[in-house]
């Protein structure tokens, strides 16, 4: 049970801010109209009218705490800390602050009436009868009396202690509207605001473990992710083999042109130098001689005495390990060389 819960309370406390501004305005309304003769008996009539009966009122029935002038707590729907509270109001401070809010009053009119002058142009009164000037100060006079007393009520009811509100006997329905001055429409409902304890702090929320169906959903991500993430599947036997072979084919004919173009004009001509082709053999190298066909009825069809790619290039590597004085097939110019070197003997028998 605390004061401070109340959020009505805490809207009382705006008068602090309020105030000032009505001071100003008391200005302004004076500033309208000139003073007659005799100003400081208006004075005292308009501080009368505005401070001194709205003072006595407020001395017999104090302003309902609930109630913001204009609007109010209806009295049979308050909580028992509200009925408390409005019984805590009876206080000798609030009354000792009405007696000097309503003297403070009479000083800020004298003050006000006596320096109107400078804000003579500002004046939304301007050339009205000093009456009305008068008289609209006053209801700007009981105004702020009724704000001053309601702010002073706001201070003491937050500063009482919740020993003291539970030591206080409710006031009852009846009792509230004999002795409140309850002024505003019954429309104003506010829900108390959240208590809060002192030294307590929120507590971190631990951590829930997961259900079966978050972890077999966070297990078929990853799978999903794993497989998105593996390698390409090789490709078949055949296809690499028909690959291998087309590459090969490929190596085999750059490697005839590049020989083509490094001998050139450089090749001698078999037939100028009078020898055969078997002369031009490679050194070291057996003539290649077509394999036998069989045509019996164990081959009925026959073979082809031109080889493919593949297999010339692995008749070449077996004549190389065959013959270690062969040059080797890693270098292309050797073996061009080696091809077109001719015989001794033979050239020495032609150029004879």
């Amino acid at each position: 049970m605390n004061a401070r819960s109340e959020p009505l309370i805490w809207l009382q406390l705006i008068a602090v801010g309020v105030l000032p501004l009505e001071a100003l305005l008391l200005l302004l309304l004076l500033a309208g109209s000139d003073p007659g003769p005799l100003p400081a008996l208006e004075r005292l009539l308009c501080w009368g009218i505005g401070g001194l009966l709205p003072a006595l009122l407020l001395w017999r029935r104090p302003a309902d705490v609930w109630s913001l002038l204009l609007l109010q707590t209806p009295l049979r729907a308050r909580r028992p800390l509200q009925q408390r509270l409005s019984a805590l109001q009876e206080s000798v401070v609030i009354r000792v602050g009405l007696v000097g809010g309503s003297g403070l009053l009479l000083g800020l009119l004298w003050w006000s009436d006596e320096h109107a002058a400078i804000a003579g142009q500002l004046s939304p009164l301007a050339a009205s009868p000093r009456l009305v000037g008068l008289l609209l100060a006053a209801l700007l006079l009981a105004l702020m009396l009724w704000q001053w007393q309601q702010l002073l009520q706001s201070l003491w009811l937050l500063s009482r202690s919740p020993g003291a509100l539970e030591a206080v006997k409710p006031m009852t329905t009846k009792e509230l509207e004999a002795g409140r001055l309850c002024l505003g429409l019954p429309l104003l409902l506010l829900d108390p605001l959240p208590a809060r304890v002192a030294g307590s702090r929120p507590q971190p929320r631990s951590t829930q473990p997961l259900g079966a169906e978050a972890a077999l959903s966070m297990s078929e991500s990853t799978n999903s992710k794993a497989e998105t993430a593996q390698t390409p599947e090789p490709r078949p036997a055949a296809e690499a083999i028909a690959s291998s072979g087309e590459a090969a084919s490929l190596d085999l004919a750059k490697l005839e042109a590049s020989e083509t173009a490094a001998t050139g004009s450089d090749r001698p001509n078999p037939a100028a130098l009078g020898t055969s082709a078997t002369d031009m053999e490679p050194i070291g190298q057996e003539p290649f001689s077509p394999a036998p066909t069989n045509s019996g009825p164990n081959n009925p069809e026959p073979t082809s005495a031109v080889l493919s790619s593949e297999e010339a290039g692995m008749v070449g590597a077996s004549a190389e390990r065959s013959s270690p004085n062969a040059p080797s097939s890693q270098d292309p110019m050797a073996v061009a060389t080696t091809a077109v070197a001719p015989d001794p003997a033979t050239n020495g028998d032609s150029n004879d």
